[in-house]
């Protein structure tokens, strides 16, 4: 656990899934929190959560945000599986712009706010399906492994700025997002049985390392693509 006291978060995507948790664990440790996100969270009542609607797929005004910002977590994502020769390029077109391009925006909106934090941190989400190739997932790889580059590139413009930069990829958690592939007791055994680890990924697990990733324990780390996926992208099983 890492004290974030005093410490202003942003959470886009925050009202669902591994963005509410963030919020939740945020909040939890002691930081100032804005979650922006298409709908706010019944969650979020009363908890002191300063809620803004954005639509990243849209033009971003973040004037809502106070003048320095310490963390931004960007995690808006998509799931949309189909064999290739189906896919169209709205459907690629689509991925880029929530995965991508909303990430693009968001992060330029924030910049002139993460600068004048002492420590800052950013952290977007990829998936496992970029390291380890899966059949149906062209569409939303592409743009992820296209975050996994933004990552990289941003994390060596502004390591001289004191801001890190860094991506978490998992594999398949249990978030309303992953809902149609976990709706009956046959797929979520299924999708159990293919991590080593023998079982799937949740919010609270992808939440916990992001407060890492944002917290002064995690100082030296930047640059990084953190595979939190159940051993699926590096062991195998005997």
């Amino acid at each position: 656990m890492s004290n974030m006291t005093g410490k202003n978060v942003l959470v886009v995507g925050g009202s669902s899934g591994i963005g509410l948790e963030v919020v939740k664990q945020s909040v939890a440790e002691g930081a100032s929190v804005w979650s922006a996100s298409r709908r706010e969270s019944h969650e979020l009542s009363n908890t002191g959560v300063n809620h803004a609607t954005l639509d990243v797929t849209q033009d971003v005004d973040l004037g809502f945000l106070p003048e320095s910002l310490d963390a931004l977590v960007y995690c808006p994502g998509t799931i949309n599986l189909k064999p290739f020769h189906r896919l169209k390029i709205e459907d690629f077109q689509k991925d880029l712009d929530i995965n991508l391009l909303g990430a693009v925006k968001v992060v330029q909106a924030c910049l002139p706010k993460l600068k004048k934090s002492e420590a800052a941190a950013i952290v977007t989400y990829s998936t496992v399906a970029v390291r380890q190739g899966m059949g149906f997932h062209a569409s939303v790889a592409s743009a992820k492994g296209a975050i996994e580059g933004l990552t990289r590139s941003l994390a060596a413009e502004l390591a001289s700025q004191n801001i890190k930069v860094n991506c978490i990829a998992p594999s398949l958690t249990d978030t309303p997002l992953a809902g149609q592939l976990l709706s009956s007791p046959e797929k979520r055994e299924a999708s159990e049985k293919r991590h080593p680890i023998k079982q799937i990924g949740s919010a609270a697990d992808l939440a916990a390392a992001t407060m890492y990733l944002i917290s002064p324990a995690a100082a030296w780390i930047t640059g990084q693509i953190l595979h939190i996926d159940g051993g699926l992208s590096s062991i195998k099983s005997l």
